[in-house]
């Protein structure tokens, strides 16, 4: 089970403490915030991101293949919904480049290991969250 605490100290900076680690999110300064740290949508492009990087080098490692280097371009924009042309829903689009001299085959196998990523099948998947809320 993962476990992370939010705190918020001011407008929308915001501290954030993942087992032994700290870092901050915050808002762009046209939306009030400081800029102090990544954005919450962001920080939910780095997850799916560095996921499917480790994701890919451990599958690679496994098979025994020279996979140097992955590098992970996430990005978010707003389109049309196809279903309700007056919506629009996020669509998310991931460039994934992989060093080493690797076959066609393999690289189509990384591929389809980048889409089996947890985060990957959590963003894409059906979820649940459940939300409490008291005073403190």
């Amino acid at each position: 089970m993962a476990e992370v605490v939010v705190k918020n100290n001011n407008e929308y900076k915001q501290e954030i403490k993942a087992g032994s680690h700290s870092l901050l999110a915050d808002v762009p300064k046209a939306e009030g915030g400081t800029e102090l740290g990544p954005s919450p949508h962001e920080l939910m492009l780095a997850a799916l991101g560095a996921c499917t990087s480790m994701t890919v080098k451990m599958y690679a490692n496994r098979k025994g293949w020279p996979v140097t280097t992955v590098e992970v371009l996430c990005r978010e924009e707003k389109i049309t919904d196809p279903a309700n042309e007056s919506r629009t829903i996020p669509l998310i689009t991931r460039e994934v480049k992989v060093g080493g001299e690797l076959t066609d085959e393999q690289v189509d196998s990384l591929k389809a290991i980048a889409d089996k990523c947890p985060i990957h099948k959590m963003l894409s998947g059906n979820n649940k969250i459940e939300t409490a809320i008291a005073r403190s």
